[in-house]
C-alpha cells in the first residue's frame, strides 16, 4: 500500500479489545507481534506514534471492579490504576527490540487551544528526535467529558494533525468500511479507496456498519477521525488488527479501507494558519528578514522592529514589512511584553533578557505566506 510505504510519519491506533485479552490482562503475544511490525516500519527510516487504549480495561483487573458498568469516578479510579500497567505492557514488548516508548496523555485542550497545542507538539517532537515512539492516550483519570466520549479514534486523528503524520491507521475488529454489514449481509462489498467522504459514505457507517468496530464508537467515529485526518493532509487505512502484523499484511495487500487525504499535511497546516485563525497582533519586521522570511526562514527577533497588540504565545499574528504590507501570518513563540523586550536582539542575547529562549519569533514551520509574497520569493 503506497500510503504505509511513502509516509514519513505514521499514527497508529490500537483498541482495547486488541489489547487486552479475555481474562483482563494485557494481551503479550499480540503486543510482541506487533511491536515486532513497528520495528520493521522503523528500520527503514519511518517514526512512528501509537495512539493506545486500554488504560481503565487494565485498571479493571488491578481494581477487581469486574466486566460491570462502571461509574464514571470508577471508570477514573480505573485509568489511573491501568496507566501504569498499559506502559508496562507496552515497554515489554518493545524493549526487547531496542525501542524505547514514552507515555504522552493528551486532554481535548492540547489538541485545540494553540498555546498548548504548540507544547504538545514540541514535546512529541523532541521524543521522535531522540527515536523514542510516543504512547499517546487520552488523560481519562482527569477529563470527563474524554471518558464520557471514549473515542481515540478522534484523538488518534488529532495526534496525526499535530505532528503532521501522512498516515493513520485505525486498527479495527474489520477489515474495512463496508457497503452495508457484512455479518448480516453476505453481498456486502468491501469499499477499497474513499477519495472524498460524501453523505452518502458516512451513512454506510452510521446505519449498516454502527455495530461495527472497537469500544463505542464503530465505524461512524473511524470515519469521522478520517474527516478530521483528511482535512490535516492524512490518509487513513482502516483495517483488521487481530490478523497477524497487521501493518505488514495491509502493505502485502490485505484488505483494508483507504480514505485519501485531501492534501499534504504542510499545505493543511499554512492553509489553516493563513485562512482560520484571526491575528491578535502584528509584527514589523525590516527589510532583511521579510527577505528571509519570503525565502522560508524562520523569524528571528534581530529582524523584528515592532510588536503591536496584545498576545499569548502560540497566537497568530501579521507579519508586516516596513511599508505596512502584510507578507504573512504566523503562530508567535512569546507572549507580547516578552516579544517587544527582545524585539531586535540576537539570538543569543535573548536567553540572558528573559531567562528562557523558544527560538525564533515564529518558526518557518509556523508561517504561511500571503500569495503576493510567495510570488515574491
Amino acid at each position: 500500500m503506497s500510503e504505509l510505504a511513502a509516509a514519513r510519519r505514521i499514527v497508529v491506533k490500537v483498541g482495547s479489545a486488541l489489547l487486552v485479552g479475555p481474562d483482563g490482562a494485557a494481551h503479550s503475544a499480540w503486543l510482541a507481534d506487533f511491536a515486532a511490525d513497528l520495528a520493521r516500519l522503523r528500520a527503514r527510516g519511518q517514526q512512528v506514534l501509537i495512539v493506545s487504549s486500554g488504560a481503565v480495561a487494565l485498571g479493571r483487573r488491578r481494581l477487581s471492579l469486574g466486566r460491570r458498568a462502571l461509574t464514571l469516578p470508577e471508570k477514573q479510579a480505573a485509568a489511573a490504576a491501568g496507566q501504569s500497567a498499559l506502559m508496562r505492557a507496552w515497554e515489554e514488548a518493545l524493549e526487547p527490540l531496542g525501542i524505547t516508548c514514552a507515555q504522552v496523555l493528551l486532554t481535548r485542550d492540547d489538541t485545540e487551544v494553540r498555546r498548548r497545542w504548540l507544547n504538545a507538539r514540541a514535546t512529541v517532537e523532541t521524543l521522535l528526535s531522540l527515536g523514542v515512539v510516543p504512547v499517546v492516550n487520552e488523560n481519562d483519570t482527569v477529563v470527563t467529558e474524554e471518558i464520557r466520549v471514549g473515542d481515540n479514534d478522534r484523538l488518534s486523528a488529532r495526534v496525526a494533525q499535530l505532528v503532521g503524520a501522512e498516515a493513520l491507521v485505525l486498527l479495527s475488529d474489520v477489515e474495512g468500511l463496508f457497503t452495508a454489514d457484512p455479518r448480516r449481509d453476505p453481498t456486502a462489498t468491501l469499499i477499497a479507496r474513499v477519495p472524498r467522504l460524501t453523505p452518502q459514505i458516512e451513512a454506510m457507517a452510521g446505519g449498516a456498519n454502527s455495530a461495527a468496530g472497537v469500544g463505542t464508537g464503530g465505524m461512524a467515529t473511524k470515519l469521522a477521525a478520517a474527516r478530521i485526518a483528511q482535512a490535516a493532509g492524512c490518509a487513513t487505512v482502516i483495517t483488521l488488527g487481530t490478523r497477524p502484523s497487521p501493518l505488514a499484511a495491509v502493505e502485502a495487500g490485505a484488505a483494508a479501507t483507504v480514505v485519501e487525504a485531501a492534501t499534504s499535511p504542510k499545505a493543511a497546516y499554512k492553509a489553516w494558519i493563513a485562512g482560520s485563525l484571526a491575528p491578535a497582533g502584528a509584527l514589523v519586521i525590516d527589510s532583511g528578514a521579510a527577505m528571509a522570511v519570503r525565502r522560508g526562514k524562520s523569524l528571528l527577533a534581530a529582524g523584528v522592529r515592532a510588536v503591536e497588540g496584545q498576545f499569548d504565545k502560540g497566537d497568530a499574528v501579521a507579519i508586516r514589512d516596513e511599508t505596512g504590507r502584510e507578507i504573512g501570518r504566523g503562530l508567535i513563540r512569546y507572549v507580547a511584553d516578552h516579544a517587544r523586550r527582545i524585539c531586535g536582539l540576537q539570538s543569543a542575547a535573548i536567553e540572558p533578557e528573559l531567562g528562557y529562549t523558544s527560538g525564533p519569533m515564529v518558526h518557518a514551520d509556523d508561517l504561511a505566506l500571503a500569495a503576493h509574497a510567495e510570488a515574491a520569493g
